[in-house]
């Protein structure tokens, strides 16, 4: 018998053999390919892709927020004893004869001669049977609207200053070389406080009479030049006749006037005012609450009108820019119609 030759093999064998080496040869390309894939990293087609960065971390809520415009602020440097005039222009910035130094710094009083704050920061008045007093609130803590009204508005809008800003007291010197009297805004209680907070030295009903008169004190040592003071907020404070007795009694034997910027309705301010001596202006509307130039015009017709049928009256309002430039046009013919604009100490003296 004849030995079988290879390529005697028969045809299903070499099939078999064939299909295997295949077989073994895919498998390892698929072993190759995903070791490429766990070495290099898996191949990606051309897509759009969106990174988000990071969510910054939360800011810790301010322990006070301010209304209105207004803003927190620490209880800032002392400023110096006075031992000089000091005057910003021609204006009367400081007097050493009406000022106390203390710890807190710089506090009004009456001179030894008599002469009183409320007489010697005094802006001028002019003479007019029907006088108007328009005050502005809410400066100094915004640089850019304090700027804003200082630039707008005539001398004889009386501006009244938070005591919270650092620099308060550059502004203050500012506006009183403009020739504008100046008034200093005391934080008082609201009725929904603490949900509205004018701040950390908020005088409050309720309150101890020792320490409203520490945190009086306190605001009356931030600035000097002001001519009276008026109330930040405090619609529940000027409700209560037992806690505004003593702030009104200590502001008048310090030589102060108190202007009620009428956003309390239910102020007693001008009966506990009559009941201790104090000299005291309640506005007679703010005019600004609907903040619309047709609006604010309205309220200042009405000023008009109870100017005229009183010889006084006196409006409020809060640094926005609708009410600066309503205040501002309204000033500017006020003359021709019979009015004059005048600060709030001619109020004062005209009820005296």
């Amino acid at each position: 018998m004849s030995a079988v030759s290879s390529t005697d093999e028969p045809q299903g064998s070499r099939s078999a053999r064939a299909l295997a080496f295949a077989s073994a040869f895919v498998a390892c390309g698929l072993a190759g390919g995903a070791l490429a894939i766990t070495v290099l990293g898996r191949h990606h087609s051309a897509a759009v892709s969106l990174e988000l960065p990071a969510p910054a971390p939360a800011k810790k809520a301010a322990a006070f927020v301010p209304a209105q415009g207004d803003a927190q602020s620490d209880d800032g440097a002392v400023l110096p004893p006075v031992t000089k005039p000091v005057y910003a222009g021609k204006a009367l910035l400081a007097d050493p004869a009406l000022i106390q130094n203390t710890k807190q710094g710089p506090l009004p009083r009456v001179a030894e001669d008599g002469r009183t704050p409320m007489q010697a920061y005094a802006a001028p008045a002019a003479d007019g049977k029907a006088r108007i007093a328009i005050v502005v609130r809410g400066l100094g803590i915004s640089a850019s609207a304090t700027k804003a009204a200082l630039d707008s508005l005539p001398a004889g809008v009386t501006l009244a200053f938070a005591p919270y800003a650092q620099d308060v007291s550059k502004w203050v010197a500012e506006a009183r070389a403009r020739g504008h009297e100046v008034l200093l805004e005391v934080p008082m209680e609201p009725y929904d406080f603490p949900d509205s907070d004018p701040g950390p030295h908020t005088l409050r009903a309720g309150q101890g009479e020792g320490t409203n008169m520490d945190r009086l004190t306190w605001a009356l040592t931030r600035i000097t030049g002001y001519a009276g003071v008026t109330n930040l907020m405090g619609q529940r404070f000027l409700s209560d006749s037992d806690a505004l007795s003593p702030v009104l009694t200590y502001l008048s034997r310090h030589g102060l006037y108190f202007f009620d910027n009428g956003s309390a309705t239910q102020s007693v301010a001008p009966l506990v005012a009559g009941q201790v001596g104090a000299p005291l202006v309640q506005s007679n509307a703010a005019i600004d609450t609907i903040q619309t130039a047709l609006e604010i015009d309205h309220r200042l017709s009405d000023l008009e009108t109870s100017a005229r049928a009183n010889g006084s009256a006196t409006g409020s309002a809060f640094l926005y820019p609708v009410s600066l430039s309503r205040i501002a046009a309204w000033a500017k013919d006020l003359k021709s119609r019979g009015f004059v604009l005048v600060p709030v100490s001619a109020i004062v003296k005209s009820e005296k």
